[in-house]
C-alpha cells in the first residue's frame, strides 16, 4: 500500500460534439499512443453508423449498452491464512461504468470486421440488445460472485 497521498479524482470534461462525458470516457478507453483525434474519429464514425443502422439516437443506444454491461458485483482475490479466496464485492457506479466501457472496447477489438468504427458500433448495438460478448462477460462475473458467495464474510 502506498504511503503517499490519495490520488485526486480528475474531472471528466464532456466531448465537443455530443456534450457527453460517457463519450469522453470511451475515447480514453480506445486511445492508443496519445492519438486522441483518431480515437474520437473512430467513435464519431461508429455513432454515425449506429444512427444509420437503427435510426435512433446513438447516445441513448450507447447509454443503454453501458447500462446492460455494467456489473453489480465482482470477485477480488483476498489472501487469508495462506490460501487465496475469491471474495465477492459490490462495484461502485464509476468503476462499473469503466468496466463496461473496457469490456465493450476489448470485445470490439476482438471482433471480425473491416474497421474499428464498424466493429465498435456492432458491439454497442449488440450490448444494447442484451446479447454480445460484453454482456456475456458481465453474466460470467455475476456467476463467479454467486458461486463464491460463501466467502462474502471476508469482505473488507
Amino acid at each position: 500500500m502506498s504511503r503517499r497521498n490519495v490520488a485526486k479524482k480528475r474531472t471528466i470534461h464532456p466531448d465537443a460534439i455530443y456534450n457527453s462525458r460517457l463519450i469522453n470516457m470511451l475515447t480514453v478507453r480506445i486511445l492508443k499512443n496519445g492519438k486522441k483525434g483518431l480515437a474520437q474519429r473512430i467513435i464519431y464514425k461508429s455513432l454515425d453508423f449506429i444512427y444509420n443502422k437503427t435510426k435512433e439516437d446513438p447516445l441513448k443506444i450507447l447509454e443503454k449498452a453501458v447500462r446492460n454491461t455494467t456489473p453489480l458485483v465482482e470477485v477480488k482475490a483476498k489472501r487469508i491464512g495462506g490460501s487465496t479466496y475469491q471474495v465477492p464485492m459490490e462495484v461502485r457506479a464509476y468503476r462499473g461504468t469503466n468496466l463496461a466501457l473496457k469490456w465493450i472496447t476489448k470485445f470490439a477489438i476482438d471482433r471480425t470486421g473491416n474497421t474499428m468504427s464498424i466493429k465498435l458500433a456492432n458491439e454497442i448495438i449488440d450490448a444494447s440488445k442484451e446479447n454480445g460478448n460484453a454482456v456475456r462477460k458481465r453474466e460470467e462475473t455475476h456467476r463467479m460472485a454467486e458461486a463464491n458467495k460463501a466467502f462474502a464474510h471476508y469482505r473488507y
